[in-house]
């Protein structure tokens, strides 16, 4: 199997490949496995969970896991209930109000929200690249698609290199390879990285004041120049990119980081560099928090799916020292696990979004 494919398509055992759906009840039906679908970011530790779930129940059909991107598995998420749709979706972003609303007219309408580590969002270059220590407003200066220009007018991004921008950063051109727009790493870099850095220009913060619409149309467009490359949702193909683009940098989940250190290295923002504590106690700017979502409708019909919340949420999969850091999940703090845990026994619905 391609690693391409690998990524795309787990099953942790070899009958995977035909879902068993037996006809129960009028118009029912009933998947004999359990089915995740979303981040590419949360894949890896889903697919963790997946092979310890498998091996501890080896009665029960494997759970199949797909990276979709996070909007990519919400959608199909929220279609409706039933086996045709899966029991979980994977986010590396919370669940929006418009995609909650949309479950909801598809008659998806208890949903628990298990919020499962934390990770962060690095931009990286090969190990032998240039280092830079970006302010988050040249992120956004030299990745926006358009930039001030004169009497309050704003035109396509001029800067060509990094020292354009910040003389303190390299003289090297702005190429950046990233995840498309379906991505809930995109979404995460957009609000963590370019939002916070359009306000630092005051020429765009000016344009909040008076039209907020037309603000996160400035802050949410990336060029489309060739400085920013969307690079799919396989983030190993960022990484060797990477390695085959000399002066290339590149924006993915710190998990990656950590198990390509060899070949990458983290660049620091507003000079904090990407560590599990810095990413643990919010000092890192583009920390972020991971999430599963689960469909109450579903426990109960498709076998296993609460004791696989139960492992996913368990002190050994993602609490301190367990099997999942080792994979790049920085941990919650022990009193925030137990919280999740406590929703995923009782199956708490989530309220809607704000």
């Amino acid at each position: 199997m391609s690693s391409n494919l690998s990524r795309r398509l787990f099953v942790a055992g070899t009958a995977v490949m035909a879902l068993t759906v037996a006809a129960c009840g009028e118009g029912g039906g009933q998947r004999n496995g359990i089915w995740a679908a979303g981040s590419s970011t949360v894949f890896p530790f889903a697919t963790r969970v997946a092979e310890n779930f498998g091996r501890n129940n080896p009665e029960g059909a494997p759970p199949r896991v797909e990276a979709l991107g996070t909007g990519g598995g919400i959608q199909a998420f929220c279609q409706g209930v039933g086996p045709s749709t899966p029991d979980i979706a994977n986010a590396s972003r919370q669940m929006k109000q418009s995609e909650f609303d949309k479950c909801a007219e598809n008659g998806v309408t208890e949903i628990v929200e298990l919020k499962i580590g934390y990770d962060g969002i690095v931009v990286a270059t090969a190990r032998n690249g240039n280092s830079f220590d970006f302010q988050l407003n040249d992120l956004y200066e030299g990745l926006a698609k358009e930039a001030p220009g004169p009497n309050g007018t704003f035109v396509p991004n001029p800067a060509r290199t990094w020292s354009d921008i910040n003389p303190a950063l390299p003289n090297q051109r702005i190429q950046v390879y990233g995840p498309p727009p379906t991505s809930g790493t995109r979404d995460a870099f957009l609000e963590l990285g370019m939002t916070p850095g359009a306000k630092l220009i005051p020429a765009v913060a000016a344009v909040e004041d008076q039209d907020k619409d037309r603000f996160e149309a400035l802050a949410h467009t990336v060029r489309e120049d060739g400085a920013w490359v969307d690079s799919g949702e396989n983030d190993n193909a960022i990484l060797q990119t990477l390695t085959r683009t000399p002066g290339s940098l590149g924006v993915f989940g710190f998990s990656f980081l950590e198990q390509n250190l060899d070949t990458v290295k983290a660049e620091t923002i507003d000079g904090v560099y990407p560590t599990p504590e810095s990413i643990a106690n919010g000092t890192y700017p583009l920390a972020r928090s991971l999430y599963i979502y689960v469909k109450k409708a579903h426990i109960g019909v498709t076998p296993g799916l609460q004791e696989f919340l139960i492992e996913f949420t368990s002190e050994a999969a993602v609490g301190q020292g367990g099997y999942l850091q080792d994979r790049g999940l920085v941990p919650l703090p022990e009193a925030e696990l137990v919280q999740q845990r406590a929703i995923a026994t009782a199956l708490t619905p989530m309220a809607r979004p704000e």
